[in-house]
């Protein structure tokens, strides 16, 4: 399955916005995670819903560094590849 970046990066947002209950915007894929107010607890969900939602398995240990949506995406699109 292939997905376009844009589509995951609005997926990324959707899902940010759903789990913080509050409006996340990322004004570019260089955007640290961190910095979008989700704390790793936040973002292991995020994780968690992008993978049930593209029905694909993130391994803990690829996710070690990831810092920023872009690099999570780069992740994702391996994934999916």
């Amino acid at each position: 399955m292939t997905i376009a970046r844009d589509e995951l990066l609005k997926q990324f947002q959707r899902i940010a916005t759903e789990v913080a209950e509050r409006d996340i915007t990322i004004a570019s894929e260089t955007a640290r995670i961190s910095d979008l107010g989700l704390d790793s607890l936040n973002t292991l969900e995020v994780i968690g819903s992008l993978e049930r939602e593209l029905k694909i398995r993130i391994p803990d240990d690829q996710l070690v560094g990831i810092q920023t949506v872009g690099q999570l995406v780069d992740l994702v699109q391996k994934r999916l590849g």
